[in-house]
């Protein structure tokens, strides 16, 4: 299955969350078996010889594709959670949204330094959430060696902001 079919497979709701907004469901990707399937083989492929250690998981949707992509690397899985959902002493950032700010956390002891780290969300848009992302993981001096998404939205420009990070995505917008 190629890329092409994945993203046909990908329903597109207009003003969702709000007017002017076009939004990208991959449930109805998720709910077959098969273009699931591929999707993580494909966000895997460019990583695979990579000699991942840890895979960090983006909520929520992250989790979705980090946690099998995990399991088939025989890696660590990590997940960085908003604000207040972790139990253990942790680590934060804050980032900008369009309007206002966000925070992440991740555990303090959930990355050992030099461990290498691939973090995975569905979405690649603007780029800031993910670049809050891999502020946590250096700070716990992880190596970043690779970024994957299921999508990029190119018009919003975020790999721009992942200069100097391996960066995959496997359908474009």
């Amino acid at each position: 299955m190629s890329a092409e079919e994945l993203r046909a497979r990908i329903r597109e709701i207009p003003d969702f969350p709000k007017p002017g907004i076009l939004f990208y469901d991959i449930t109805t990707l998720l709910k077959a078996p098969a273009a699931y399937r591929e999707a993580i083989d494909l966000m895997l492929e460019p990583h695979r010889e990579a000699g991942i250690e840890v895979v960090v998981g983006m909520e929520s949707r992250g989790f979705i594709f980090s946690s099998p992509m995990a399991y088939v690397l025989g890696a660590g899985l990590v997940p960085v959670r908003k604000l207040g959902k972790l139990p253990a002493e942790t680590l934060t950032v804050e980032y900008a949204l369009e309007y206002g700010s966000n925070t992440l956390e991740i555990h303090r002891d959930a990355i050992s330094p030099g461990q290498r780290v691939l973090i995975v969300d569905d979405l690649l848009a603007t780029g800031g959430t993910v670049r809050g992302t891999i502020e946590l993981v250096e700070r716990l001096k992880g190596k970043v060696v690779g970024l994957a998404f299921l999508v990029e939205l190119e018009f919003l420009k975020g790999r721009e902001r992942l200069q100097g990070y391996h960066v995959s995505s496997v359908i474009r917008y």
